[in-house]
């Protein structure tokens, strides 16, 4: 009997009728069903269909002969001159696109600066800034960092970015004393 709830899950997955990827456990009589990776989502945006291939975010550092260097991460180190931010890669797309970052910090900062003024809101409190931008994409990839700077608060952080209106990647991090 097991046997066949498995054939049928796995014949209506096939189908489209259950969305991602039926994984079962044969030791035990237990399914679980995973939602497709958000690295691997689609949407349509300008006419085009747009595919994340790839979101990752991280800490980037320059070396000595100012060279940049992604280090992938979810423990950010407050070392001031360093950044910390994301990368998305989009397969095939060309052409400008909208995309909007919303950065959650557990509690304001002493400052904040931004070299997009009129694309920069800030919550009332200090602990929610929103960034939008319209670029073209260089090879796919669109990205965004923000330096680190003294006053810059410990703790849990979350920041979302939205293609258009779709939220395409979520990236929770800790920032820690180094």
């Amino acid at each position: 009997m097991f046997m066949k709830i498995c054939v049928v899950r796995l014949f209506l997955t096939s189908l489209g009728l259950i969305s991602g990827f039926v994984a079962v456990n044969f030791h035990n009589t237990s399914a679980v069903l995973a939602e497709a990776p958000l690295e691997h989502s689609q949407l349509l945006v300008n006419g085009q269909n747009i595919t994340v291939n790839k979101s990752e975010f991280g800490v980037r550092i320059v070396d000595a002969k100012g060279k940049a260097n992604f280090f992938p991460t979810s423990k950010v180190p407050l070392k001031k001159g360093d950044a910390y931010g994301w990368r998305i890669k989009l397969q095939n797309y060309q052409g400008k696109l909208r995309w909007r970052e919303v950065l959650r910090l557990p509690k304001a900062p002493e400052t904040w600066a931004t070299q997009e003024d009129e694309n920069f809101y800030l919550s009332a409190d200090g602990t929610t800034a929103v960034t939008k931008r319209t670029e073209t994409s260089a090879n796919g990839v669109i990205e965004n960092f923000w330096k680190i700077a003294p006053g810059d608060p410990l703790g849990k952080h979350k920041i979302e970015v939205y293609i258009d209106e779709y939220l395409v990647a979520t990236f929770e991090f800790e920032t820690v004393t180094f």
